[in-house]
């Protein structure tokens, strides 16, 4: 257990399975962003995407969901964006008997649980499915041979934490603190540089695989501008884990350089800075970028309970990092006293309207 473990990209993967930690059965946050970004990919497709161009060459829609887990939240987003591609299809052609035909690419870390992905494909799908292995931080296709890219819930997460926060000799050594949030200007910095390094890799793969007219289409976490990173719901999320680990290394059950030496590879960035990445990468025409509403609180009859689903939620995404790190025998009692502080602070448990980024992009 040590530092390196926070820099190992397959430890990110989640919880597969389907028992009661597996993300299958604790992604409900996720479950809201696909239904509340459904109207807004399906206007995107019917206002933006010239199906004629990109079947000039190809008879068969290629389609990428990247960083899609395990759980029934990927297929609902396939199957709306395929639905609407039929739909643009019927309004551009008069030939609806010569429809397309699709493949899907379902895309994550290697450590992935894609058997249980695959065993979850529902049966009546009206597309060839495929599973492709690796890091978005990369290439992971051939030039050219994709017309459609999703991404949900994904892009906010890093190839790896800034090495510079775990060099005791640094000023941006981040002491004392999981993540930014409430952190020296340095660690903020190192981190906002870390994710503009990937960012540039993912656009540039992304650029390369994508066929001219291709749209892309990517959902995450945002941070509104004005607001501090503490008082947003994500930040206020990890705020209360690391207190929760604090407490720990006071009962000594974790030591505190174990704390110091585990930094959360994730960073959410603003409008701003995510337009000025498109724009620096040049490749890519930016038809929407806006922050929107997940409304994860439509389902939720108070905070108290909302407040046990994203304790699940946070157990199912992080566990495999936290055990590597930290060891299984305290993950219980980790969680414990996390379900504990959202129940003692439930204005944190909410979220605030405007906290995710809504980005669509076309390939020039």
């Amino acid at each position: 257990m040590g530092a390196s473990a926070t820099t190992t990209p397959e430890l990110y993967a989640m919880n597969g399975g389907d028992g009661r930690f597996s993300y299958a059965k604790n992604s409900f946050l996720q479950g809201h962003s696909v239904n509340a970004s459904k109207g807004k990919i399906g206007e995107a497709i019917a206002e933006k995407l010239d199906l004629k161009i990109l079947l000039s060459t190809s008879k068969t829609i290629r389609i990428v969901d990247a960083g899609c887990s395990v759980g029934p939240n990927t297929f609902l987003a396939i199957q709306n964006i395929i639905e609407s591609i039929e739909r643009k299809y019927q309004a551009q052609y008069l030939n609806i008997n010569e429809k397309p035909e699709f493949q899907v690419f379902f895309n994550d870390l290697t450590s992935n649980d894609f058997n249980t992905l695959f065993s979850s494909l529902p049966p009546n799908r009206q597309y060839f499915a495929a599973g492709v292995p690796g890091s978005f931080h990369g290439r992971l296709f051939p030039e050219g041979s994709i017309h459609f890219f999703y991404s949900s819930i994904a892009l906010h997460i890093l190839s790896k934490a800034p090495e510079e926060i775990l060099d005791k000799n640094s000023p941006s050594w981040n002491k004392g603190r999981i993540h930014y949030i409430n952190a020296p200007d340095e660690v903020v910095n190192a981190y906002a540089t870390q994710y503009a390094k990937g960012i540039e890799i993912f656009l540039d793969a992304r650029a390369k695989e994508m066929v001219s007219g291709g749209m892309a289409v990517m959902i995450f976490p945002a941070n509104p501008t004005g607001i501090p990173y503490s008082q947003t719901f994500t930040g206020a999320m990890f705020e209360l884990l690391k207190s929760s680990l604090l407490d720990l290394v006071k009962e000594v059950k974790i030591s505190e350089a174990q704390v110091d030496s585990f930094n959360l590879p994730m960073y959410v960035p603003s409008l701003e800075e995510m337009m000025e990445l498109v724009q620096k990468n040049g490749c890519f025409d930016i038809e929407k970028m806006e922050l929107t509403s997940p409304g994860v609180h439509a389902s939720m009859s108070n905070a108290s309970s909302m407040g046990k689903a994203i304790v699940m939620h946070v157990r199912a995404g992080m566990e495999r990092m936290l055990i590597q790190h930290f060891g299984s025998e305290i993950i219980d009692e980790l969680f414990n006293r996390y379900a504990k502080k959202f129940e003692e602070f439930p204005h944190h448990v909410l979220p605030s309207k405007k906290v995710q980024l809504f980005v669509v992009l076309k390939r020039k």
